[in-house]
């Protein structure tokens, strides 16, 4: 399987089984459009008289001896050697936890999947004692798993930050005798940032998620406190401090943006204008009706607004600057193992959320879904029947995603999304893969322009 496609004066091939991109001439990139499998050692009939008009036949016969040379290296039109390890995904030890350690938010941002924070189920704090049981949960159940993570989410975990220091030091004194280590990350919205939670969040979290959306009157319209007020004005100088203090800690600020902001790339340089080097600025994912739903009227716009960005990010570059742009961070060396190219983020099997009634869920975006529900860690309970059923859903599994170009990148999706807007995790979210689509070539031409420069 190929991908081809045109990106300013460039020609691109991503030969998709391989993971491997080919700048190509013009002719080759024709010839690919008549080739039929398996290739044959002579150029067939059929290719030189569709193309005589614009080459000669010399020229099309000795390119497709070429392009004939890497079919038969495997270059080109590599077979799929994946789909065998597909059997390999079978349930394995969780090694993540997402804790809602806080079912409630100070903000209410308008376009929240959680319903403002308390996921329409009440607003609630963890309690300590479930803390420690979602831990005592976690090691005993992550098999050999010697790293584990645990992300503190919300609402906003820092309205319940007494308890979340006090998970940590139990999960702390775990780790000897389990000979685990924790790896701990918080998402904040930044309010209650003070410099004592900045000293522990930079001592103890070896990541942190700081939520803004980008210009003020971009986030303040969308992330606004209950009294309607903006919060930028708040957060901006609180993540400013909190990034000079990690030292090389990783970090990084996360934005949405919705209808209301299909100029996005002015937000994510306004983020990097500010101060941050890491950045994720994403599209908002909600049903059409909601006014600030992007939908397909929206894409051929955000398609542009991407290609503006990729332009931007490589003037940058260019000047002597550089910041990371989540979306277009991309591996071209075949990446993560197998099994993780196939199904992705491992929600439901060895990443699970808890509630702070310690219900079970396969992620923080399925809490509230009653059908979802995978047991409760006060209950000792746990549904191994959904765990199984996460476990084998994968890209192959998935009947839009096995035969696309792009299923080793994106692993199939979000199955939360696909749940939600298409009806079954085994369906594709058409919206975010087309989005996701157009990034990929984004990121692979903005390799391909560094290759090409670094020759």
């Amino acid at each position: 399987m190929i991908h081809k496609y045109k990106y300013n004066d460039m020609n691109i091939v991503l030969d998709v089984h391989s993971g491997g991109v080919h700048i190509v001439d013009d002719i080759s990139y024709d010839i690919l459009d008549y080739i039929k499998l398996p290739m044959t050692e002579s150029c067939p009939e059929e290719i030189v008289d569709n193309l005589m008009q614009k080459y000669s036949s010399e020229e099309i016969i000795s390119c497709y001896d070429e392009l004939y040379s890497l079919y038969k290296d495997k270059i080109l039109f590599s077979e799929d050697d994946y789909e065998k390890f597909a059997k390999y995904s079978v349930a394995s030890p969780v090694k993540a936890m997402c804790l809602l350690i806080s079912q409630d938010c100070n903000l209410r941002c308008e376009y929240c999947f959680a319903e403002t924070g308390d996921f329409g189920m009440g607003r609630s704090l963890m309690s300590l004692e479930t803390g420690r049981k979602a831990i005592d949960f976690l090691l005993e159940n992550s098999g050999n798993r010697e790293n584990l993570e645990l992300d503190f989410f919300g609402g906003e975990p820092l309205m319940n930050f007494d308890v979340v220091k006090g998970i940590v030091e139990y999960a702390r004194k775990k780790e000897k005798d389990y000979g685990k280590h924790f790896r701990f990350t918080v998402t904040t919205n930044g309010l209650l940032l003070t410099d004592d939670k900045i000293d522990f969040i930079n001592k103890e979290m070896s990541n942190v998620v700081l939520s803004i959306d980008g210009r003020k009157c971009v986030n303040d319209k969308m992330r606004h406190r209950i009294d309607g007020s903006g919060c930028y004005d708040t957060i901006l100088e609180k993540f400013q401090k909190t990034v000079k203090l990690r030292g090389d800690k990783e970090y990084y600020v996360r934005g949405t943006y919705t209808k209301y902001n299909l100029d996005f790339s002015e937000d994510v340089f306004h983020l990097y204008e500010q101060g941050f080097d890491q950045i994720s600025v994403e599209p908002v994912v909600a049903p059409e009706t909601a006014p600030y739903a992007l939908t397909e009227n929206e894409l051929p716009e955000i398609f542009s607004e991407y290609d503006r960005l990729t332009e931007r990010l490589l003037k940058n570059d260019k000047e002597g600057k550089h910041f990371n742009f989540f979306h277009f961070m991309l591996d071209l060396d075949q990446g993560p193992c197998a099994i993780k190219r196939l199904r992705g983020c491992g929600s439901g099997n060895e990443y699970v959320a808890i509630s702070p009634n310690g219900d079970i869920y396969p992620c923080h975006q399925f809490v509230g879904i009653d059908e979802w529900k995978m047991g409760n860690i006060n209950e000792g309970t746990f549904n191994n029947e959904i765990k199984d059923y996460f476990a084998s859903a994968h890209i192959y599994t998935k009947n839009e995603c096995k035969n696309c170009w792009a299923k080793f990148y994106c692993s199939g999706g979000c199955n939360a999304n696909n749940y939600i807007y298409a009806g079954d995790v085994h369906n594709a979210y058409k919206m975010s893969c087309e989005i996701e689509k157009k990034r990929l070539e984004c990121a692979i031409y903005i390799k391909a322009v560094k290759a090409c420069e670094n020759q």
